[in-house]
């Protein structure tokens, strides 16, 4: 290392003004781009290098050969030199040694060219780049010959940002970025790293403050809870094996198509011998044929991006794009999602654009500044769960979601997104009290940036993955959620009908001898059942918090627990909308719904349990098979009421029908007693053939019915001019399909 530095040409001196050789070294300096790396001038280059630990620096080329040596400057580790003969092609690294130690080799990294191409620096900057994870985050790369790891990461008001990990010992000083100022996003290519490297940025604030570490906004992965770094892993690498479903010409947009969607929580599902986690693999060798069996359309995932508060269920997310780490790699969570796909089984994920944790190493404050949530408390803060409030109206935020979104679909190929707590999202006073809130510009309570973002999501997700769909949790009755853009309408595919859940629970949890006064619990979902394209959804929300198990909230002793339970199953199922169900409420689990362990699975060696995992997978089967039970489900032409007039009784009767007018009866008993010779009153004459009855043996009930059909007779009940006369079971729902 003994080599004396060359002298520059007459009037080029290398060394820059001493107070921004000390700002590099006291890690201050916003732009070491400007100070750092290879200059060209007259006969060579100058060349500027700070490497703390370091007591010399050369210069070399490619082979190991010395080009020039570096002499030191202003602070410790702090080189400077002119380097005769290097010019702007040619590649260089560096040699460094500390004492009398052995040198070492190592890149520059601040002689190697920007990330972003214009166009990316241009559509970050109007908020329009929709593949954004494409260009930020860390990607392993290969840039002039070299490997290492390309970091980019939004921060427009920081002074300083810098890329720290054991590969620098956590020294911010030492891997400054680049700012593209036109846009505000960091850039830095780090030669040298690649997948498993541990990174987090330094920040300094626009207050000179340095700021808690963050894990990457658009990392990939993050470390396991409660560690919080994130971890270089780049766009996932799946050879994907799904191309036969995922080149299906009917999509599942389609309102007339079957839709049961089983809901998961992957946490809590299964869970190891030792109440472990379970792998994405280990998932999907026992979820993807138990769904098959039970015969649901689509499986629906509780969030899945890290989240460092496991017990928030993934609706508190810090990695938007990084499945979590619990359950291993992404590439492990695609496995799983092709799995799924290859035996016909749709994904939907739940997402969460609603609001994001006050953890310091997340998205709070992010540069020094409030650049994601909204700066003003009263609309960028939840008082129910002491989260954050994107600020919508900003264009990179607004981007940053929207490509989010659109990631899960790209690089895991989702088939939808259900998006969580949109009232919340909607509302300005939304569990606001008065004086909490500020009207918008118009005097009202509609978050108006909120609903263009949503307007755009889901715009952007139909133009790109026109097979996608999106599904609202929207509480309230907000006008036209699931309406096309053009038409008026927020753009969601699907909303789930919570009016619909909270009045037949609420009904369901009646004593039978009661039911008779909340008789239109059960009816008044129709008055609205067309205003929107509705889901069932009979979700985790409603198994948790003290609520009780669907089992557990059913009155009566234990056969009328189970029979209410199957009664109400069979009314969901033939009811007017698509179905969700939450895991456990399959096979009737007692329990309330734990996420610290596994579902109670020992319950099926019960007959009662298996019973109810039998009616699910037949009411499945019969949803599937029989067009009129799903058809028509956002038509009222596809429904007509029979009888809802026998309170006393507590008996419901209607009728599906299918385009081509094929008709199915169904009627529910909401009383324990059985009523024989029950007429009802059907329009077609001929064999109504009984396809299902939740009393049935097989299910655990009294196997009271109709044995296998009835006839219709020539006399007019209910309007019509022909009737059957039933047996109906006690706490039961029976269907009867017309076949002439």
């Amino acid at each position: 290392m003994n080599m004396t530095p060359a002298t520059p040409p007459a009037g080029i001196d290398p060394r820059p003004e001493e107070h921004q050789a000390w700002e590099i070294g006291r890690g201050v300096h916003g732009d070491p781009f400007s100070i750092l790396g290879r200059f060209t001038v007259e006969g060579g280059a100058i060349v500027r290098v700070y490497r703390p630990g370091a007591h010399s620096a050369q210069v070399i080329d490619g082979g190991g050969m010395a080009l020039g040596a570096l002499e030191p400057y202003g602070p410790e580790g702090f080189f400077v030199g002119y380097v005769p003969g290097l010019n702007a092609d040619s590649g260089y690294r560096m040699r460094y040694s500390h004492g009398g130690g052995t040198p070492w080799d190592e890149e520059d990294p601040y002689r190697f060219s920007p990330i972003l191409g214009e166009q990316d620096v241009y559509l970050i900057a109007e908020g329009n780049h929709y593949r954004l994870y494409e260009k930020l985050g860390a990607h392993p790369m290969v840039m002039d010959g070299v490997e290492g790891v390309a970091f980019a990461v939004w921060a427009p008001n920081a002074r300083r940002v810098s890329v720290v990990g054991h590969f620098n010992s956590w020294d911010g000083r030492r891997t400054v970025m680049r700012k593209r100022h036109e846009c505000g996003v960091w850039e830095l290519f780090i030669p040298h790293l690649g997948k498993g490297e541990v990174y987090k940025y330094e920040v300094i604030g626009p207050d000179g403050n340095l700021q808690p570490l963050k894990a990457d906004p658009v990392g990939f992965r993050q470390e396991m809870a409660p560690s919080t770094a994130s971890v270089v892993e780049g766009a996932v690498k799946h050879e994907w094996q799904d191309q036969a479903f995922m080149s299906q010409p009917d999509d599942w947009q389609d309102r007339e198509k079957p839709i049961s969607i089983y809901e998961v929580h992957l946490g809590s599902w299964r869970r190891g011998a030792d109440n472990e986690f379970l792998d994405y693999d280990a998932i999907a060798s026992e979820l993807v044929a138990y769904v098959k069996e039970m015969g649901f359309t689509h499986v629906e995932f509780l969030p899945v991006s890290e989240h460092p508060f496991y017990g928030s269920w993934g609706y508190q997310p810090i990695g938007l794009f990084a499945p979590t780490s619990r359950h291993g790699s992404p590439e492990g969570f695609a496995r799983l999602v092709d799995a799924l796909h290859q035996e016909g089984i749709g994904v939907l994920l739940d997402w969460v654009p609603g609001h994001f944790p006050t953890d310091m190493h997340g998205l709070v404050r992010f540069d020094g500044t409030a650049i994601y949530e909204h700066p003003d408390p009263r609309r960028g803060f939840h008082k129910d769960w002491n989260t954050l409030i994107y600020d919508y109206g900003r264009p990179q935020v607004k981007n940053f979601l929207v490509a989010n979104g659109m990631y899960w679909l790209d690089q895991f190929h989702i088939d939808g997104l259900r998006v969580d707590a949109v009232a919340s999202m909607l509302y300005l006073d939304y569990s606001r009290s008065h004086g909490e809130w500020e009207p918008n510009i118009y005097g009202g309570r509609e978050n108006l940036e909120a609903m263009a973002f949503l307007k755009d999501a889901n715009e952007r997700i139909g133009e790109y993955y026109p097979r996608a769909t999106t599904h609202a949790e929207e509480s309230t009755a907000f006008p036209d959620v699931s309406k096309p853009t053009y038409a008026g309408g927020l753009g969601f595919h699907f909303k789930w009908n919570m009016g619909w859940m909270h009045d037949t629970l609420h009904y369901m949890q009646e004593e039978p001898v009661n039911r008779r006064y909340h008789h239109h619990h059960m009816t008044f979902g129709m008055v609205y059942a067309y205003s929107e394209n509705f889901v069932l959804p009979l979700s985790h929300d409603e198994v948790v918090y003290g609520k009780g198990s669907l089992l557990g909230k059913m009155p009566g002793d234990e056969w009328q627990k189970f029979a209410n339970l199957r009664a109400y199953f069979g009314f969901m199922w033939t009811h007017p909308g698509k179905k969700l169900l939450f895991m456990g409420g399959e096979f009737g689990q007692w329990a309330e719904w734990n996420h610290d362990q596994s579902l109670d699975w020992h319950l099926l060696d019960n007959p009662s349990h298996k019973g109810v995992q039998s009616l699910i997978r037949d009411l499945n089967a019969l949803y599937r098979d029989v067009p009129a039970l799903h058809e028509l489900d956002c038509d009222p032409a596809g429904f007509e009421w029979v009888d809802t007039a026998n309170v006393e009784e507590s008996v419901i009767a209607f009728l599906r029908k299918d385009r081509d007018g094929r008709q199915v009866l169904i009627v529910s008993n909401f009383t324990p007693v059985p009523r024989h010779d029950y007429q009802v009153g059907v329009s077609r004459e001929g064999q109504w053939v009984e396809r299902l009855n939740t009393d049935a043996e097989v299910y655990g009930g009294s196997n009271v019915g109709n044995l296998g059909g009835k006839e219709a007779e020539p006399h007019s009940v209910h309007g019509r001019p022909y009737s059957i006369s039933l047996t109906l079971p006690p706490l039961a729902t029976i269907v009867l399909v017309h076949e002439g």
